[in-house]
């Protein structure tokens, strides 16, 4: 928590303004038991009216001005702590983008959605309550302490007693409830990772009527946050009858030893008023520090948690400065391996190939054998473990993200589009595209006809992950999205798979003149959407064991060509080893 702290330097002279308004209102606060003392002692007590009038007038003008500082203090913590939560909500935001798949894969998204939400409500709720309670009431508990012995000082062992008794209860409702705040804070990951993960493959549960399933899952997970929410509130529902009943206690005590000191005539009446009151504040005081002390511990779990995403270091690290780079499109791979993190086995080894401009590369393989992750090297969202990757004949590793971005169009093996429009999610390519541009654009994905025939047309309203279109639909235009970009290297991940077979062909044709001049890097399951490449690369095991045109692997290649005997007649493939059209 004492990390965060950090974040008050934006707010220093607001900090200040609310420490004198928190002093004021403690001033003012403890001002009244004194005047309400001299209208006993000197005023009803003697019958003097005119002491009850100045007294009087004179509390009603220090609670105005007490009401006004207390207003402003609310008021300035509110701002500073919301201020400080958006900022950490930013921050965090803002680190989680720059992260790398490793990352996101090492603390989970459900995890990190809760750490960029909830734990950071926490933090701010906490931070506000440190502001108004954790300033005010120590303030107030010292202040009442001395006023409180300046009246009757024969009686201030009571207050001390009280103070030990409540503060030995609160110590051990921290030591107990301690360890379910972090429980709870894991149990609310629990809950939204499962409760993500079924609302996004509901389709398949329904479709394998596993509902009970399902619902018993995320009832477990239900039940154990129930019941660690059950165990805090049952801590707070023991500490406010206890700390009620030692306050009750205190007072009976005050009064009783007071009574016995004004009878003897040691003690006015009007001061044993205003050392009930003072011992009220200080009794008050404590009782208020001690809510603050149970929310501290569960927000520094919390702090902890946000912490632990703001520190981690990225395993993707920007070159401090760029290399020069002149992008011509070329991708050169030099012996790379890659290894994932705490994986045994590399998922790449020693791959080495070049792709240019105005060819097509393509690479295919068995499932698990290395396609999507060596494409994934590109664009830099993995970096290789070993050997170099090359963009333009700069090692990307000296490249900003920048300047790796903006040369590629990438098409991810699952597509995504985000809730707004067609437009809007074709300007998320290139957000200077006219409409021409993404006309063109989408007429070569294929997806004019069905993007025509909304009502609205480009303006046709996409939800959150494009859940109101189908899968081809959804493809099509992610495809789009990476044309309107106009790059010098397109990066197609298995993005024709939802595509039936005259569409992919009708879309391959097209893109030929819009990638003419622009490095094509393709990986398919099916050999009918890469046998036009210029090269094929063949990936088994993470190695390459094949590498040329499709007649040539077909004659060289036993790999490939299992992969064709899976997808071709034998007659077919007969008819390509002679020569016959691609198609």
């Amino acid at each position: 928590m004492l990390r965060l702290l950090r974040y008050l330097k934006a707010y220093w002279w607001q900090i200040i303004v609310l420490l004198i308004s928190v002093s004021v209102t403690v001033w003012t606060t403890l001002q009244l038991p004194n005047l309400m003392a001299n209208i006993i002692n000197d005023g009803i007590v003697s019958g003097d009216i005119n002491i009850i009038w100045q007294n009087g007038i004179e509390m009603l003008v220090i609670t105005i001005i007490g009401g006004a500082a207390t207003v402003l203090s609310g008021f300035l913590s509110a701002r500073i702590g919301t201020g400080i939560g958006r900022t950490l909500r930013s921050d965090v935001f803002n680190k989680i983008e720059d992260f790398s798949l490793s990352e996101i894969n090492k603390f989970s998204t459900a995890s990190l959605i809760t750490r960029s939400t909830n734990d950071i409500q926490q933090i701010q709720i906490v931070m506000v309550m440190l502001l108004t309670i954790g300033l005010r009431f120590p303030l107030m508990a010292v202040w009442a302490v001395i006023q409180a012995a300046g009246n009757a000082p024969n009686m201030t062992w009571i207050i001390g007693l009280a103070v030990v008794v409540l503060l030995s209860i609160v110590i051990v409702l921290i030591a107990i409830a301690m360890p379910k705040f972090t429980l709870l804070q894991k149990a609310v990951d629990k809950l939204n990772l499962v409760a993500r993960e079924n609302l996004t493959g509901l389709r398949v549960v329904r479709a394998f009527n596993n509902e009970k399933v399902e619902e018993e899952k995320f009832d477990r997970a239900n039940k154990d946050l129930a019941g660690l929410y059950l165990f805090v509130n049952k801590v707070m529902i023991i500490m406010m009858p206890t700390m009620q009943l030692i306050f009750s206690l205190t007072t009976l005590l005050i009064i009783w030893v007071g009574a016995h000191f004004v009878e003897l005539g040691d003690l006015q009446i009007g001061n044993m008023m205003a050392f009930i009151q003072y011992a009220t504040q200080v009794i008050m005081s404590f009782l208020m520090i001690a809510m603050v002390f149970v929310m501290v511990p569960r927000a520094n779990v919390s702090a902890q948690r946000v912490n632990e995403v703001l520190r981690t270091k990225n395993s993707i690290v920007e070159p401090k400065r760029a290399a020069k780079f002149n992008n011509d499109g070329t991708v050169q791979f030099k012996d790379v391996t890659f290894c994932y993190p705490d994986a045994e086995e590399p998922v790449l080894q020693s791959i080495s190939f070049t792709a240019k401009p105005g060819q097509t590369t393509a690479f295919i393989g068995s499932t698990g054998s290395g396609k999507s992750t060596l494409i994934n090297l590109v664009p830099r969202f993995f970096d290789a473990t070993g050997g170099e990757v090359l963009i333009g004949g700069q090692n990307i590793k000296k490249l900003t993200h920048e300047q790796i971005a903006t040369g590629i169009g990438y098409v991810p093996q699952k597509s995504v589009l985000f809730s707004g429009t067609i437009n809007s999610n074709m300007k998320f390519g290139n957000d200077k595209a006219t409409q021409a541009q993404i006309k063109k654009a989408i007429n070569v994905a294929q997806a004019s006809k069905f993007v025509d025939g909304f009502a609205e047309g480009r303006e046709h309203e996409i939800s959150q992950g494009g859940k109101n279109v189908s899968g081809g639909q959804k493809q099509r235009l992610s495809i789009a999205r990476a044309i309107v970009r106009d790059p010098k290297i397109y990066i197609f991940d298995d993005s024709f798979s939802a595509l039936d077979f005259k569409t992919d062909a009708n879309l391959r044709k097209a893109l030929k003149p819009i990638t003419k001049k622009s490095t094509v890097l393709i990986v398919a399951q099916r050999i009918n959407t890469i046998k036009d490449a210029d090269q094929i690369i063949v990936l088994d095991e993470g190695k390459i064991v094949g590498r040329g045109s499709h007649r040539e692997l077909l004659k060289k290649c036993p790999t490939y060509r299992e992969i064709a005997q899976s997808q071709f007649s034998d007659d077919e493939i007969k008819r390509e080893l002679a020569g016959g059209k691609n198609g």
